[in-house]
C-alpha cells in the first residue's frame, strides 16, 4: 500500500520502517524533531510512555500538542500523532532489543518452516512442565499434520523425540514420573533390551525409584499398552507383580 507520512517530517525518521512506528528511538526523534522535546524530555516520555501513567501521559501530551503547535503543525494531527505514538508504546522497544528478537524470530520461524517436527518435539521439551502451553502446542502440532505418539514403555525418551512417524511423547511429560525413575528405565532399556512383558518390567527396574505411584501413572497414559494387557488389567496384577 501507499505510505503516507503525514505530517511529512516524519518521513526522515520513519522512512527505514516504511512509515510505521517501530522503535523508541523513532518515539523521542518525532519528539524532538516536530514537538521541540530536548533528548531528555523525549526520553522522559518514552518512559512515561512505557510506564503508562495517565497524569504523566495527559501532562506530556499537552507539552507535545503545545510545541508541535509551534512548529506549524495542527492541533488535530499532532494530537493523533501523540496517540499513535502511545499506542505503539505498549510493544515497542529500543532498536537494538528489536533487532536481536527480529533475529531470533527469523532463525525459529525457519526451523518450523523447514524442520517442523524436529522445532515442536524441542518447543513440547522445553515446556514439559507447564501443561496449558504443552495443550496449545499440541494443537499446533495436529495443525501442522505432526502426529503425537504417545508414551511408550519401549520406545519413549526422557524428551519428546522425533521419529518416523511424528513426535513420541517424552517419558518426564507424564504425570508423577520424576527425572530419576526415567533414567532407571532407560538404563535397563538400553543394556538388557527391551522390556518383553510387564512383569519384566516390574522384576527389572528398581522399584525404590520405580515406584508403584510411578507405575501407575505409566499404566493410565498407555506406557504398556503396546505389550498387549488392558489398562484395567494392569492395575488388577499390579501389586502382585511388584511383591514378585
Amino acid at each position: 500500500s501507499q505510505i503516507v507520512y503525514d505530517p511529512p517530517q516524519l518521513e526522515s525518521i520513519l522512512k527505514e520502517t516504511y512509515g510505521v512506528i517501530v522503535y523508541q528511538e523513532q518515539v523521542m526523534a518525532i519528539a524532538n524533531q516536530l514537538a521541540g522535546f530536548s533528548l531528555g524530555q523525549a526520553d522522559l516520555l518514552r518512559r512515561a510512555m512505557g510506564k503508562k501513567k495517565h497524569e504523566e501521559m495527559a501532562k506530556q501530551k499537552e507539552m507535545f500538542v503545545s510545541g508541535a503547535k509551534g512548529k506549524g503543525i495542527p492541533e488535530k494531527l499532532s494530537e493523533k500523532l501523540f496517540d499513535q505514538m502511545a499506542f505503539f508504546a505498549g510493544y515497542g522497544f529500543n532498536k537494538s532489543h528489536s533487532a536481536a528478537y527480529a533475529v531470533v524470530t527469523y532463525q525459529t520461524a525457519y526451523l518450523k518452516a523447514h524442520f517442523a517436527t524436529e522445532f515442536m518435539s524441542a518447543l513440547l521439551t522445553s515446556e514439559m512442565g507447564n501443561t496449558d502451553k504443552m495443550v496449545g502446542y499440541f494443537t499446533e502440532c495436529r495443525e501442522l499434520g505432526l502426529q503425537i505418539l504417545p508414551p511408550d514403555a519401549n520406545q519413549s525418551l526422557k524428551n519428546f523425540s522425533v521419529v518416523p512417524e511424528g513426535i513420541r511423547f517424552g517419558l518426564v511429560a507424564i504425570k508423577n514420573v520424576g527425572g530419576n525413575a526415567v533414567d532407571v528405565i532407560l538404563e535397563s532399556r538400553n543394556t538388557e533390551g527391551p522390556f518383553s512383558s510387564f512383569l519384566d518390567f516390574c522384576c527389572r527396574i528398581d522399584s525404590q525409584k520405580v515406584n508403584k505411584r510411578v507405575l501407575e501413572g505409566l499404566i493410565k497414559v498407555g506406557a504398556f499398552d503396546s505389550m498387549g494387557l488392558a489398562r484395567a488389567s494392569l492395575f488388577q496384577v499390579l501389586d502382585e507383580a511388584l511383591d514378585h
